[in-house]
């Protein structure tokens, strides 16, 4: 799968929302609920982070849920590219990105969602193909007047702002032509799924 196909797939994928809950958990068996409650909730792309020891089995369930369409994030290497995909994740999102993760997800053909936040890390990833990208983190990088500023020489691409998006602020990227969909990591908080 080539970076222009990936993105394409991608944007297929979050065509339809303007929002992806990005989560971190650690609980397996609270999973498969909270993916039905999204799912039923119309937000069935659901990015879950790298960040918690059984991330990995929080995939894996979740994305067993009939209608979610799971995401695995903070993905950093090939070797968590590879098992993200093995746990049953659609695409692979990263804050960044390496040359090594980008050559991995073409010869895994997983759909990889890199991360960039300068002209020159998008100019980077746009010769290799990709023409949807994470913006990370958004809001220390200058926010929507930022992305704004980016789409008048770079406007062959778009983008999934995180970083800082939140209720206040989320009408501002939404409303900007190069936004596809912003991730929100303020909708699911690790102490929401406490309680």
């Amino acid at each position: 799968m080539t970076p222009k196909q990936a993105s394409t797939t991608i944007l297929e994928i979050v065509s339809k929302i303007d929002v992806i809950p990005v989560i971190a958990t650690d609980d397996v068996l609270a999973s498969v609920d909270l993916a039905k409650s999204l799912v039923d909730a119309e937000m069935p792309v659901i990015e879950v982070t790298l960040r918690t020891p059984n991330a990995l089995k929080v995939i894996e369930k979740m994305a067993s849920v009939n209608g979610a369409i799971v995401a695995a994030g903070t993905v950093l290497d090939e070797a968590q590219l590879v098992a993200c995909k093995e746990a049953g994740a659609s695409f692979a999102v990263s804050p960044g990105s390496t040359q090594s993760l980008v050559v991995a997800s073409q010869r895994h053909s997983m759909p990889l969602l890199p991360g960039a936040a300068t002209a020159s890390e998008i100019m980077f990833l746009s010769e290799k193909g990709f023409h949807f990208l994470k913006f990370f983190p958004a809001e220390i990088n200058g926010g929507a007047a930022a992305l704004k500023a980016l789409g008048a020489p770079l406007p062959h691409v778009s983008f999934c702002p995180t970083g800082g998006v939140n209720a206040s602020n989320i009408a501002d990227y939404l409303a900007l032509t190069n936004v596809a969909c912003v991730g929100g990591s303020w909708m699911i908080t690790s102490e929401g799924l406490q309680t």
